[in-house]
Order: structure tokens, then sequence, then C-alpha cells
């Protein structure tokens, strides 16, 4: 069976949770894509959805230029579900009233459910849940009916039975609503039902086969970088395409202890891909002596790459290799953070990835994990045999060690800084840390301080630790790490890298602070 012919359309009006929303049916074994709520009607049809979700929005339908949905989301004689926003929207849309109360709704509320109904079915008469709005239904559509309710919100949860369409005050997609991944499996399965077939093994076969049709007899390459997307990316195109696959690992004396020996043992040596090694450490060191500030030193590096990966490219054509597409594993926030409804935002800092790959080299693009989550992508990993040191890698930024060390970037300071940082990773290990951490590292700062060594005095850098705990590295915040490790890693730092006298710990969030320190 086509796990695509089974899916679930969300439209986007700007909420902080929509990503959740998919992430939750797609836990449920339920394919769903989220599209801008501007999607036109011969869009939305030809998607061709079993149902439709409505997100939030910290819009208010009662102000002007308000987000709206084409009204063919009604006409598609498919389930509709409204979240928050999406409730408002649709009784505001289809002949309700919406209003401002007195009071806004913030935080956790208990629902009592009034009646039977389909959304609510094997779950109690009263739900905890997480509300948030500021606006509030007042008199429901023709053919709806309340199902659900709080003493402050008459219409917390409704439905027009005939026309299949739902809406509920709250969000069930956040982990403040315990139960309500259940009332998004009775959407899913029971209202529009979907038979929870989604897994990462059907999309390995169907990405295989989507693969060799867009390639046909041609030939491909992959920029290689460690990380669990572009491996599990290239050994998708490889279980595709073969040998007509070319691998291109970059080492820009950027990278973390035995980062180079790793990536030649697993992809070249255990999964046999055709994997090209080209050392450039002596040109990214040189281009980037003397420069200290961070946009310019991830501007020089991106500019690099693109540099040595098209030499590459030219030098492999040469021999007969000339590729027509460009693998790369972007992945779906990538996707959604492009289409997504959204307002003007700030740029904080440049991608950590190195971008410009396609413009720069004319070349077809292969983007096998542009539908999947990071964890969607671990799992599909794992049903490629990857191992689970790659598999559970933790994030590693495009620029490598470069923004790990305030300052200028020397072959001294990299030496410095990978020695201490194989100790956080040791010690992060060792007491069980390592998955349940987004990023554990060490940072070199440009600053130096009097200690004492035996009985001299010494004058040098301070090393920062870095431990953040996140499910997506939009939003974070530092680990409580145990004191006991925190001191193991401090006194080994101290102890076993010469040119490190002292040991801080970062513990701010994100926001305000980023994740990375450069």
């Amino acid at each position: 069976m086509d796990i695509h012919s089974e899916k679930i359309l969300i439209l986007d009006f700007g909420s902080q949770y929509t990503q959740l929303i998919a992430r939750r049916l797609r836990e449920l074994g339920v394919y769903c894509e989220i599209h801008p709520c501007t999607a036109r009607a011969e869009q939305i049809r030809a998607f061709g959805p079993r149902g439709v979700v409505l997100s939030g929005s910290p819009a208010s339908v009662l102000a002007e230029g308000s987000p709206r949905a084409d009204r063919a989301v009604y006409e598609l004689g498919v389930p509709v579900l409204g979240i928050c926003y999406g409730l408002q929207l649709m009784a505001h849309e289809l002949g309700g009233r919406v209003d401002k109360p007195a009071h806004r709704e913030y935080g956790p509320a208990a629902i009592d459910v009034k009646q039977s109904s389909a959304l609510f079915q094997g779950l109690p008469s009263k739900l905890d849940v997480w509300m948030s709005h500021g606006d509030r239904v007042e008199a429901l559509p023709p053919g709806f009916e309340p199902i659900a309710s709080t003493p402050t919100s008459p219409y917390a949860a409704v439905e027009d039975r005939r026309r299949r369409f739902y809406g509920v005050q709250f969000h069930p997609e956040v982990v403040h609503t315990p139960r309500g991944a259940e009332l998004l499996r009775n959407f899913s399965h029971r209202v529009c039902g979907c038979s929870g077939s989604w897994s990462m093994r059907a999309y390995a076969e169907i990405a295989v086969e989507q693969i060799r049709a867009q390639v046909k007899d041609g030939h491909a390459i992959c920029a290689l970088s460690g990380g669990v997307d572009s491996a599990v990316a290239a050994l998708l195109v490889h279980r595709s395409i073969g040998d007509r696959l070319r691998c291109i690992f970059v080492d820009n004396g950027l990278l973390r202890a035995s980062e180079r020996e790793q990536v030649e043992d697993v992809f070249g040596r255990m999964f046999h891909l055709p994997l090209v090694t080209v050392d450039a450490s002596a040109r990214f060191l040189s281009k980037l002596a003397g420069v200290t500030d961070p946009e310019a030193k991830r501007k020089v590096i991106g500019r690099e790459f693109i540099g040595v990966f098209e030499e590459e490219v030219d030098r492999l054509a040469a021999g007969g290799e000339r590729a027509q597409f460009l693998v790369q594993g972007t992945l779906y926030p990538d996707v959604i953070e492009s289409v997504s409804f959204k307002g003007p935002s700030a740029t904080i800092k440049s991608h950590h990835n190195v971008g410009g790959l396609p413009d720069v080299m004319k070349l077809a693009l292969v983007e096998p994990l542009r539908e999947l989550f990071k964890d969607e992508v671990r799992q599909l990993g794992r049903e490629l045999g990857l191992p689970e040191e790659i598999v559970q890698r933790q994030p590693f930024p495009g620029p490598g060690l470069a923004i790990r060390i305030l300052g200028e970037v020397t072959g001294e300071r990299l030496g410095v800084l990978r020695k201490a940082d194989v100790i956080v990773q040791e010690e992060v290990r060792a007491a069980g840390l390592y998955e349940k951490l987004w990023q554990a590292f060490a940072v070199l700062l440009p600053v130096r301080s009097v200690g004492v060594m035996g009985d001299e005095r010494t004058y040098e850098h301070t090393c920062a630790v870095r431990a953040v705990e996140s499910t997506d590295g939009m939003t974070g915040d530092w680990a409580r790490l145990p004191y006991e490790v925190l001191a193991r890693v401090s006194s080994r730092i101290i102890n076993e890298v010469r040119g490190i006298n002292r040991v801080v710990y970062d513990v701010s969030s994100k926001p305000p602070a980023t994740i990375e320190w450069e």
C-alpha cells in the first residue's frame, strides 16, 4: 500500500505549535504535511488529504488582515479539525460568532466532556488540557453543537457530526495536554480512516524507488559530513543507484578528534560507499588567519567549502564521472521554515550548515529526507543499519570547531580545544547522559587567568563547557549536569590539557542565548 495515499493536511496560521501537530500525527503512524494557510484551492485539492487540521495562531480572527484559509477547505468532503484559532476561524467563517471575553485563558484547565463523540472515544469525561487563547467562540454556526466545556469556555470542543467538522479550544499537540495524542489518534484513525501505516521501513522502500525514478541512469554527488542527516541521505541514494553516487568528505581541519577516521571507517570500509576524502585543512586555516568576527568566519568557511567542492567535482568530471544531481540532507523543519505562514524575522546568524551549492553547482537536487523530522531520520538510519554512534550523534555545526574558538582560529588553539572536547564527550557518555542531551561540548575562550599548578604560577586559557537539553534545537535549556560529572570534567581538562587552567559552566538558555557561542 502507498503510505502517501493516507495523508492529512495541516494548514499553518503561524502558531508556534504547528510543527508539534505534525510530529504527533507522524508518531501515530499518519503521514501529514504542513502547508501555509495561504495555499490556493487547487493546491489543497491536489494534495488529496483524508482530513485537514487548522492550526492555532497568535492572531485574532477579529483583527483586520488576520490569516484566512481558502473556503475550499470546507468543501472537500473530508473531516476538518480546528485547533484554538482554527476553531475560532471555523466559527467565524461558517456563521457563528467570536468575541473577546473579559478574561483571556492561558495555562492548564480541565474540560468536561458533555456527550459522546468520535473525537473523545475512549477518553474520560474530565480531561486536563492546555489553553492559550484571547478570543472565544460565543455562538456556534448552524449544524454545530458543543461536546465539551469549562466554566469559562462553554465551547471548549464542538462538532458538526454530519460534515465531520470538529473544533477544540485547547492544544492537544502539547505535552501539557497529557492525553492529547489520543484525541489526535481518534481524529486521524477513527474520523479520517487512516490506518497508521506510516513507518520508516515503508518510507525507505518508497524513497529508494523515488530516487531511482528521479536519477534514472544519471550520477550524483553528496557532501558527506559524517552527521546523521547526510549519512542517511547518502545511504538511501547509494541503495538506489549504487556506485553512480560519489560521496565527498572535506577535511577542513576544523573537525573533532578522530572524526575523519570515523567517517572513512564507517562509510568507506563498512558500507562501501564510493568515498573521496579531500584534505583541505591547510587551506582553511590559512584563510581563517587573523579572522575573529563570527559572521566573517562562517562566510570564509562557506566560501572555501564551495570552492573545494567545486574543484573536486571538476576533477571527477575530467575523469569521466560527471554528476547531474546533488544529494542534500534537507529535513522537513527546513522545508517548513521556508513555506510556513510567518511574518518577517531577524537573522540571528548564518546557518550552521554550508549553503549555496545548488546555485553554484547547477545540479538538480536529490533530497530524500525533506519529508522527515530529525527523530524520523534517526529511525530511518537504524533501518538502514547505521551504527548507533552515527544515529545518535549530537548535532555538530558546519563551521566546526571554528565557532567554538572565540577569537582567531589557529592550529595550536584547535589542538587545545580538541583535547578538552574529547574529555567532555567521554565523561558525558560515561555518566549515561549523551543520548539525553541535545549537545554537550567545550568552548575555548579568548580569556586568560592566573592559576597555580604545583608551586608554579600559570597564566592560561579558560574553557567553557556547554550542555543543552532540547527537542529540536529551536529552543533549549542548560542541562543540570550532576556536580560529580562537572567536577570530573573540570579536573580532567585542567590536569590533562596543557594551556587551560580554568573551567566554567554555561548556565544560559536559548533564548536569550544561542546554543553555540558564535
